[in-house]
């Protein structure tokens, strides 16, 4: 965890100050990306708002500015506006209408986890072919490292940890794989959100029958226009409580929860049960759902989804600054390794999406909760739609159930791939 005592050769390290750069960076892509021009809206008709509110503060840390390593600004958006949006998202959403989406999004979801248990090990016995001095030896050996990228990749950040105390992963052979890990995966984030803001044509590629998210989207906008109204400051203050009520309450159940069952039961890390981001965003989504039946949907009149969606922006804003793209310079033949690792990923995931004729929705979705996890499912999901935020937020949770497990066998693989090589 960071901490403002850490060494940081950063220009700015005031996380206030980072704070007012990050919401200066998004009030002038929105500013910029409503003007009238014809050349501005050719570019935004390419490059998509939300890819620049991500990429951009991207730039602080590549060039310095930021030193994400040191702020807090990620773990505080994670902790609060990210539990804060899942809720606003989930109240306003029609949840029957979301179940009934079919089984198109957990066969894409189930063909992104294999695509990473198969990218991992194919990436693994090309470098040993092409280049073995790469492979390493004892705890700092390349596959141990790799290892714990494929528990960040189907679970998160609780799986990692857990492959990383599993397999003994050495601390110079950990530091390197979670750069790429960051970056690989927040590259394709980036292509996600231009497929969001793309789908239509992404659609017709695929052939898809899109006839299902389309009924969820069009009923929650026709909701929205039918309950829309000018919020007063007792709708906002009412959306306020609800949002940040339900933070405090997750918190407050979340920590002694993961606490309870890591000392409880053994078994628990191998499900990220011990995990309090886990609970937290479990606990957020599971009250957004029950809300959801209850008159607290009609906040979505008022705009508590426009809410959740500012805070979903801000969010994504703190990822970006996650993104080092100088990173790639420092070791770029690992990154070139994660890289073919995630190509089998894509690869799999587009092949499926031909196959089942599936909405490019399910393909972003599916894809974004093994990689990017629950930070990062609803913000690909809400960009497609912010209706269909709990989408992503369901499918990141099986993904942190399983994910350990996943990654432990994968391991084992290339585990086994190191051995035949040495």
């Amino acid at each position: 965890m960071p901490t403002e005592a850490a060494e940081t050769t950063a220009l700015i390290t005031n996380d206030a100050v980072v704070l007012g750069l990050l919401a200066v960076i998004l009030g002038a892509v929105f500013w910029a990306s409503n003007l009238s021009h014809p050349w501005v809206k050719r570019f935004f008709t390419v490059v998509p708002a939300l890819l620049l509110c991500y990429f951009l503060p991207s730039l602080l840390t590549t060039f310095g500015v930021v030193d994400p390593e040191t702020s807090r600004i990620y773990f505080i958006a994670s902790r609060f506006l990210l539990p804060a949006a899942l809720v606003l998202l989930t109240v306003s959403a029609d949840l029957p209408a979301v179940v009934g989406l079919g089984p198109k999004a957990l066969i894409m979801f189930f063909t992104g986890t294999v695509g990473v248990m198969l990218g991992g090990p194919i990436a693994l016995l090309l470098t040993s072919w092409i280049a073995p001095e790469l492979m390493g030896a004892g705890p700092e050996a390349i596959w141990r490292g790799m290892a714990t990228v494929a528990g960040s990749w189907i679970g998160g950040s609780a799986n990692q940890t857990a492959l990383y105390e599993i397999y003994g992963a050495g601390p110079d052979v950990f530091s390197i794989w979670i750069a790429v890990d960051v970056v690989v995966a927040n590259i394709w984030m980036a292509v996600v959100l231009w497929i969001a803001a793309n789908q239509r044509k992404m659609d017709r590629l695929f052939r898809a029958d899109a006839s299902a998210v389309d009924r969820v989207r069009d009923k929650a906008d026709a909701y929205e226009t039918e309950h829309a109204r000018i919020p007063s400051l007792k709708d906002l203050m009412f959306i306020v409580a609800v949002a940040f009520g339900a933070v405090g309450l997750s918190h407050a159940i979340a920590d002694p929860l993961a606490a309870w069952f890591g000392a409880t039961y053994p078994w628990a890390q191998r499900l990220s049960f011990d995990s309090s981001f886990f609970w937290l965003v479990f606990i957020a989504t599971l009250v957004g759902v029950v809300l959801s039946f209850t008159p607290a949907r009609k906040l979505q009149g008022p705009g508590a989804a426009k809410v959740g969606s500012v805070f979903v922006y801000l969010l994504v804003a703190a990822v970006g600054l996650n993104m080092n793209i100088a990173a790639i310079l420092d070791s770029p033949v690992y990154f070139l390794i994660g890289g073919v690792w995630m190509l089998v990923h894509v690869a799999l995931m587009f092949g499926m999406a031909f196959l089942i004729r599936s909405p490019s929705f399910f393909l972003g979705v599916g894809s974004m909760a093994n990689i990017g996890g629950a930070a990062s499912a609803p913000v690909a999901a809400a960009a497609f739609h912010p209706s269909l935020a709990p989408v992503g937020v369901l499918l990141a949770v099986v993904g942190y159930i399983i994910g350990t497990a996943a990654a432990w066998f994968t391991g084992l693989v290339m585990m086994q791939i190191a051995a035949g090589a040495g």
